[in-house]
C-alpha cells in the first residue's frame, strides 16, 4: 500500500466513523513515547518528549506518557487511562507511537483490546484517570489507525548487545527475541498499523544488521515477523533483501505482521531515531501526516 493510498482510505474510513456516530463525536490524536520518556505522567498536555506543544500533530493532541524505564507490563496501564478517557463512546482516536511505544500499543490491544472497557467523559484528573460516562461498556477502543515512527516491536540488538543500560527493566523488554514473544503481534484487533521505517543509521551500523536508524533495524521498523531478526535493506543495497512497501512480504518472502504495512521506507538514509525536542528524525514524517490526515 502506498502512502498516497493509505491516506486516501484513512480519509474515508474516518468520514464513514463520524457519520455514523453523528456531530457529537470528538476525535483526539493520542501520542505514545518511547525509551526515556520525559513527559509528566498523567499530563496529556506535556510534550517535552516529542517537541513543542504548538507544533501541529493531529486534531485534539495528547500526550500519552510513560516512563519509558520499566516494564511494558508495569506502565501499560497509563496507556489503558488514556485510551479509556478519549476513545470510547462516541469519542475516535488516532494514534501516533515512537519506538517502544510501537511495543505499549500492540501489548494492549492484544491482551485488553477485547475486554469491556468503560465508556469516559474525556475530563482527566490529575493522575490521567477520567470519570465513566454512563455507566455502560464497550468492547476494546475507538481506534481509527496507529502511526508508527522507527518501531520497536521487534525489539534491537543494542539491548541483546547490552550497549544500553541493561539495568533498565525496559531494555530487558527491548531484547529482540523478548519484544518478539511478549504478545501477539498479529492481533492488532483489525486495526491498520502505519509503519516509518528510518535508516539513518551510522554509531551502531556493526551491531543493528541490514539498514537501521541507529537504535532499530528494518526488522523491527517494518513489522516483519518472525522470532527474531533479520536483515533488511533499502533497494540500492545488493548484500540483503529489500524491506518492500505496503503489508506484502519481504524480497525473500518473510511475512510481516497481520494490518502492518510499510508506508514510508528511507531510501535516501535522511532520517534518524530521534526527536532532538523538536519532531525530529522519522518521527517528523509521522507528525505531518498526523497533522494532515487526524482530523
Amino acid at each position: 500500500m502506498r502512502r498516497w493510498t493509505g491516506s486516501v482510505l484513512k480519509g474515508a474510513a474516518a468520514l464513514a466513523a463520524l457519520t455514523a456516530l453523528g456531530a457529537t463525536a470528538t476525535n483526539y490524536s493520542l501520542w505514545i513515547n518511547g525509551r526515556t520518556g520525559g513527559g509528566q505522567l498523567g499530563n496529556y498536555a506535556d510534550f517535552a518528549y516529542w517537541g513543542p506543544s504548538s507544533t501541529a500533530a493531529g486534531v485534539n493532541k495528547k500526550s500519552v506518557n510513560w516512563d519509558g524505564y520499566n516494564h511494558v507490563s508495569d506502565q501499560s496501564y497509563l496507556v489503558r487511562n488514556a485510551l479509556d478517557c478519549y476513545c470510547t463512546g462516541a469519542n475516535w482516536c488516532y494514534i501516533a507511537v515512537h519506538s517502544a511505544g510501537n511495543l505499549m500499543i500492540g501489548y494492549n490491544l492484544d491482551l485488553y483490546g477485547g475486554s469491556a472497557r468503560y465508556k469516559k467523559t474525556p475530563v482527566p484528573n490529575a493522575a490521567g484517570e477520567c470519570t465513566n460516562s454512563d455507566g455502560s461498556t464497550q468492547t476494546g477502543w475507538n481506534i481509527k489507525w496507529v502511526d508508527v515512527a522507527a518501531g520497536a516491536a521487534g525489539g534491537s540488538e543494542l539491548s541483546d548487545a547490552g550497549s544500553w543500560t541493561t539495568s533498565e527493566p525496559l531494555v530487558q523488554d527491548l531484547k529482540t527475541t523478548t519484544a518478539r514473544a511478549m504478545y501477539n503481534h498479529n492481533n492488532t484487533r483489525g486495526k491498520m498499523f502505519y509503519m516509518y521505517a528510518g535508516a539513518k543509521g551510522t554509531l551502531y551500523s556493526g551491531i543493528l544488521p541490514g539498514q537501521d536508524d541507529e537504535a532499530v533495524a528494518y526488522h523491527s521498523s517494518g513489522g516483519v515477523a518472525g522470532s527474531s531478526g533479520g536483515s533488511y535493506c533499502n533497494p540500492s543495497d545488493w548484500f540483503c533483501n529489500d524491506l518492500t512497501l505496503g503489508t506484502g512480504a519481504t524480497e525473500g518472502g518473510h511475512a510481516k505482521w497481520t494490518n502492518h504495512s510499510v508506508v514510508f521506507r528511507d531510501d535516501s538514509e535522511s532520517y534518524n531515531h530521534y526527536t532532538n525536542g523538536n519532531w525530529g528524525g522519522v518521527v517528523s514524517k509521522v507528525r505531518a501526516d498526523m497533522a494532515l490526515n487526524a482530523q
